[in-house]
């Protein structure tokens, strides 16, 4: 597949990586995959308004909980016999990976090592000669992914071990406190891209510079001055220790996604091991810090990730910057039509509501299942209430069979969520019977517009524009979650060579 313009993958990493990227092709991949950590990860959806009272909202964006089971006996096969990648696994890593099982036996961090193994291969594989990956891990896997990091790109190729030290709020342990998370540098080759980058002396370091430090090396050798008593402005080289803050919950920054890095991390990475107009890979891209980092640092960047909420919130935080999709970037994997709408509906019901949702800039139900028949809810002004506050209620049908007791649940729903109105979005046109029990529900009013209490949405609407739809003013309707703005020149415009 020949990319020509910045893109978002949706779909599984290791089936993009094989079938869509070609081979060195990427100058820097970054990943930051999930720890298996054993936790359920949630977004949280916040209006801009904190006076909502109660519009907070979480969804669950992935269980970073591995079982050994089918699925990763399909993985730990297929990376032994050579079927699910086109870099083939070299000996050294199948007896790695022997080695692997044999000690730790069929266990959830073997599942998760059969995750991560093929899909490192093909990182490999895309990675330019002259290209640098950097592997964020925590202590749950590191030392172990650093065995196969060791054997996919060499020991010959490792070039640090980097500490990310932030500073959080702790609770009693019988340990002592994680405060640091690991990140493995890695080359292709020995002859890779490095852009020297500086730090600013301590005021110790000043000090002792300026003052000059008296130090004999051996016993019963005289003391000699070293320094040359010379401050160098630009600073000195960066170790491989970084300070840098965690995001903090009312940082600018902040989206509310589990997982999310600071920029300015992202953005060190980015500086040392790339120029502008490089191609930045994020297989895991999560929320978009690493697309947000690039885009504003003037290097084109590829994006993947398994869930459709994530493309929707990166694709709605470069929107918010004035970054348009279909002519500075393009997304694969979604929706572009009926057909392909019904296969994600078949394929994942859950990320198939997601997508409903967000066509119509919606806050997503948080469960998969036992949602009180809630898919997604639409926050707006209501100065005539005393919370000041309405609401509608979206449902999503994604059967062939329609029938008028949708149309009734729908109504039950309402009342019990006390919500104002509800949209119901199916696949076919709604039946007479469906539309006679809407016509009974009769309408909301809203200042001077009565809004259907009960209105009908086909997926094929979903795709047009504008979407056949009844709201309240576009002013008076919350976003479903906060986007932070992206500074980008007006003059930079990318496109990938």
């Amino acid at each position: 597949m020949k990319i020509e313009k910045n893109t978002l993958f949706y779909g599984d990493n290791l089936d993009i990586l094989r079938d869509k990227i070609s081979d060195n092709l990427i100058d820097l991949i970054y990943l930051d995959p999930p720890f298996k950590s054993g936790k359920t990860y949630n977004i949280i959806f916040k209006p801009l308004a904190s006076e909502i009272e109660g519009a907070t909202a979480q969804i669950e964006t992935f269980e970073d909980t591995w079982k050994w089971g089918p699925e990763a006996m399909k993985n730990y096969e297929g990376l032994i016999s050579g079927n699910i990648t086109k870099e083939k696994a070299t000996q050294k890593l199948i007896d790695l990976m022997g080695a692997m099982m044999s000690y730790l036996g069929g266990c959830s961090m073997t599942a998760y090592l059969s995750m991560m193994a093929p899909r490192l291969l093909e990182m490999k594989r895309v990675l330019k000669d002259s290209g640098s990956i950097y592997l964020h891990c925590d202590p749950t896997a590191s030392h172990y992914l650093k065995l196969l990091m060791d054997a996919i790109f060499g020991v010959e190729n490792f070039r640090n071990e980097i500490i990310w030290y932030y500073r959080r709020w702790t609770a009693p342990a019988k340990k002592f406190q994680k405060l640091h998370d690991v990140i493995l540098f890695y080359t292709k080759t020995k002859n890779y891209k490095f852009n020297r980058l500086l730090t600013s002396y301590t005021e110790g370091s000043i000090e002792r510079k300026i003052g000059g430090v008296l130090h004999r090396f051996k016993k019963g050798e005289e003391p000699f001055l070293v320094s040359n008593r010379e401050i160098q402005k630009e600073g000195v080289s960066e170790n491989d220790v970084w300070q840098i803050p965690f995001v903090a919950p009312s940082a600018k920054e902040r989206i509310g996604y589990p997982t999310q890095k600071p920029e300015k991390l992202l953005e060190r990475i980015i500086k040392a091991s790339s120029k502008k107009g490089d191609l930045v890979l994020d297989p895991f891209c999560g929320c978009g810090t690493t697309i947000a980092v690039a885009e504003r640092l003037g290097r084109n960047w590829i994006g993947i990730d398994i869930t459709y909420i994530a493309i929707d919130v990166i694709s709605k935080r470069l929107r918010k910057s004035s970054i348009k999709e279909g002519i500075d970037f393009e997304i694969h994997g979604e929706p572009k039509d009926v057909y392909s709408a019904k296969k994600l509906s078949e394929k994942d019901s859950f990320q198939f509501q997601i997508w409903c949702n967000s066509r119509l800039d919606a806050t997503p139900s948080k469960t998969k299942t036992a949602d009180k028949g809630v898919d997604g809810i639409i926050y707006f002004i209501d100065p005539s209430k005393s919370s000041k506050i309405g609401k509608a209620i979206i449902q999503v049908k994604g059967t062939e069979n329609i029938n008028p007791s949708m149309v009734r649940d729908l109504k039950g729903t309402l009342k019990s969520q006390n919500a104002d109105f509800g949209i119901l979005i199916t696949f076919k046109n709604p039946t007479q019977g469906m539309t006679n029990e809407a016509t009974i529900a009769g309408y909301f009013k809203y200042a001077y517009i009565k809004i259907p209490k009960i209105q009908f949405l086909t997926v094929e609407d979903l795709f047009k524009d504008p979407i056949p739809v009844k709201l309240p003013g576009a002013s008076a309707v919350f976003p479903a979650h906060r986007k932070p703005i992206i500074k980008k020149k007006k003059s930079e415009q990318l496109k990938i060579q």
